[in-house]
């Protein structure tokens, strides 16, 4: 059996715009997610998916010829009704075209008749963390695949969820990355984000999972000049990552939230939702759902959950 792991991962500086070159703070999470393969003798592919309390929620069976052949792929894939059976069907087929010696040997004919099935295959998949978190459950699939399969992680995020990529750096890291894009090409440096005052940092669940993909559609809707906005998002990550105190942290915070909004039009999360908390609240990747980042010199579960959010996690807990 082979097995694989792979980080969850948060945005702290550079959402949207590290689309477009902005450096970015990216964190691995303590939470992430296992894949183990192992041969079967049956001519399929099982695929199971556990949660966290190793309840299974996912289970499907493939066949080779759906995985390794275009035409049937092509065809297949529109009769799928189940979407999450469709998404691994689209991931596993391009898995194989770029590795198809990992599932299947064929000739470039791609002639069903001459297919030699060598081993079945039984995948299992399995969370540390809530499904609902969006911690990463797409990306750390996606690397855990590319590392078994012995693939670019990053082309086949490309081929199937799309995205930045700074996921999957972070699903390859154990410390805090700084992430960038130039020309396109990535820019992945080990930080030394280490805040003295980490224990006055929480994240926050606030229970709407957030689709990241019409985040960026959004983003991307707005055709005006970014280059002075991507320079000083930059610098505010640098900033950030050298920052000594709680109190200009907050600032940075702030002045972050509102170049965001600024160039995607929403409201940030502490004037829509807290905007009677002391501290300050950030969002983190694609505005409107999953985690925010809170400072507070108290703990503010009581007032979080006054509002009904009950999940907050202390910075400790979460990051690596």
């Amino acid at each position: 059996m082979q097995k694989f792991q792979s980080n969850g991962k948060l945005l702290i500086t550079g959402e949207y715009l590290v689309l477009d070159g902005a450096m970015a703070l990216a964190l691995p999470t303590k939470y992430g997610q296992h894949l183990s393969v192992e041969p079967i003798n049956q001519r399929k592919l099982i695929w199971e998916s556990l949660d966290k309390d190793n309840n299974k929620w996912f289970e499907y069976e493939y066949t080779f010829e759906e995985i390794c052949f275009p035409i049937v792929y092509e065809n297949e894939i529109r009769k799928y009704n189940n979407k999450i059976a469709k998404q691994l069907l689209k991931i596993l087929f391009h898995l194989g075209r770029l590795n198809r010696e990992h599932f299947i040997n064929y000739d470039s004919a791609y002639n069903a008749k001459d297919i030699e099935v060598t081993d079945g295959l039984k995948i299992t998949t399995k969370l540390t963390f809530p499904q609902d978190w969006g911690l990463g459950s797409s990306s750390t699939l996606i690397n855990n695949m590319a590392n078994w399969a012995q693939v670019d992680p990053y082309k086949l995020l490309e081929l199937t969820f799309g995205g930045s990529g700074y996921d999957i750096a972070c699903a390859q890291h154990n410390t805090a990355i700084t992430y960038q894009i130039e020309n396109n090409n990535r820019h992945i440096k080990e930080a030394n984000f280490n805040p003295s005052f980490k224990d006055s940092l929480y994240f926050v669940y606030l229970n709407k999972k957030q689709n990241s993909r019409d985040g960026i559609a959004q983003y991307k809707a707005n055709t005006s000049n970014k280059t002075q906005v991507i320079k000083e998002i930059s610098e505010m990550t640098s900033q950030l990552i050298s920052c000594s105190n709680l109190t200009d942290c907050n600032l940075l915070i702030n002045r972050h939230e509102q170049i965001i909004s600024s160039i995607i039009h929403q409201v940030p999360v502490k004037e829509a939702l807290f905007s009677d908390f002391k501290g300050s609240v950030k969002s983190l990747g694609a505005w409107g759902g999953d985690f925010v980042l809170v400072t507070s010199e108290e703990n503010p579960t009581a007032y979080f959950r006054s509002k009904g959010y009950d999940t907050i996690v202390p910075y400790p807990e979460m990051i690596k």
